[in-house]
This record gives structure tokens, sequence and C-alpha cells, in this order.
């Protein structure tokens, strides 16, 4: 009997946005709720990436953005603890999981498990990758979303440049057909989220750009209507 063809669940353009350790309890809430609003204005997909305790209150007051866990193990049930159960994050809200990220790295066997248990939950995962090379090789696991940031410019406020988006994309595209291809790091406004995708990328994230800016809430709309319009641009072209 042959396989169920993998079909990707991810609807383009996105955005992802992690409160990383910025951010917890009712300032997480409180920029949920303009992330939310901005979802239901633009109509795109935005995951926010919360802490694992924040994920039931995040889920409960929203209603348009992609609760997402900042990481997950690929354990069981059972035995294993101070471990990120994947069943316990789904069921305290968490719609997709960020797995991978410079700040959290994995071993590839054990990315390869949790890309798979992310499945099994119907948890969108996005999957972090260095490098073109690195991401081929986690393309194999069929990762929803394949993030290619070079670590030295995550948090820098410093966008990668177009001649490195264009090249990440041409070889993806060939390579890893089936994954959505998100490019990041030290995206920090509306005219970097808008660069990335119409140079290619299905999507942009971003973590100092907007828990550093003078009103978070208004930085993540900009970014979101940014995206919409890109996206909108490359369907007349």
């Amino acid at each position: 009997m042959s396989k169920t063809k993998y079909v990707n669940p991810v609807k383009t353009p996105f955005l992802v946005f992690s409160t990383k350790c910025h951010l917890w309890g009712e300032d997480a809430l409180k920029l949920a709720l303009a992330a939310d609003a901005a979802a239901a204005e633009t109509g795109i997909s935005l995951y926010f990436a919360v802490q694992a305790p924040d994920l039931r209150l995040i889920k409960e007051h929203t209603k348009h953005i992609i609760v997402t866990a900042q990481h997950m193990d690929p354990l069981p049930i059972g035995r294993g603890c101070g471990w990120q159960l994947p069943e316990a994050l789904k069921a305290a809200g968490a719609d997709a999981v960020f797995l991978n990220h410079a700040e959290h790295p994995m071993t590839l066997t054990d990315l390869g498990k949790a890309i798979a248990r992310a499945k099994e939950l119907k948890m969108h995962s996005i999957v972090c990758a260095d490098s073109v090379t690195e991401a081929l090789a986690i393309a194999a696991f069929q990762p929803d979303i394949l993030l290619c940031e070079p670590t030295d410019l995550i948090g820098t406020c410093q966008a990668a440049d177009n001649s490195y988006i264009e090249r990440c994309v041409e070889v993806l595209r060939k390579e890893a057909p089936d994954a959505k291809i998100m490019i990041a790091s030290g995206i920090t406004t509306g005219e970097d989220v808008y660069n990335v995708i119409i140079h290619g990328a299905d999507g942009t994230g971003t973590t100092t750009g907007v828990v550093k800016a003078p009103d978070p809430g208004l930085r993540l709309q900009e970014m979101a209507r940014a995206a919409a319009q890109a996206h909108k641009d490359l369907q007349v072209k």
C-alpha cells in the first residue's frame, strides 16, 4: 500500500512572532490581542509563539492567530519529567510548534521525531535551519515551514540581504518543493517583511523588531499589512 501524499496545511502568506522570554502572562496576552486583530484585518496566517504556561491563556482569548509552542520534545506519554509533552501542548491550545531555533537546538534524530509527533497531533511545524545545507537535511522530514535564518543576525535588527533570500528560495523550491519557505533574522519593520516575501519567501518572522518597537501592537499590524500587500503584489505580476 502506498503512503498518503503529504499535503502542507500552511496557508500563505504567513508571519511568525515569538515572545521568546521577553513577554509572558498578561503582557503576552495584550500583544496577542493586537496580533489577533491584525490577523483578522489582513487575513494572513499569523503564528504567535509563547511560553508553554501561556498557551491556554492565549488560546482562550483569541480567534484568528495560530497559537504556537516555542519548543516540543519528541517523547511519548509516560515517563519524562521536565520535558515538553506534545499531547500536553496540544491540549493547552498549541496548533503549531517551533523547533530547532538557534537558541534551543535539537539533534537531527530528535528533530525528525518531533516533526513526526507534530504531524500525529495535526500541529504545524516551523523548523529552523542556520544554512541551506542544514535546511535540505531537515527537508527530508517534511516540516510544514522551513525557516532559513543566519544565526549571527538573530536579534540584531539587521535583515539578510536580497541575494541570501533569493538563493535560499531558489534552492529550496527545487529541492524541498513541499515545504513553505520562511526567511528571517533581523526583521524589524513592515518594509523588511514586504521585502522578504516579494523576493520569493512564503513568510517571515520576528521577535526583537516587535518587542523593541515603541508600540509593539502597531508594529505587528504594520508587519501583517506588509505581508498581505506583498502577497497581493505578487499575484498581480
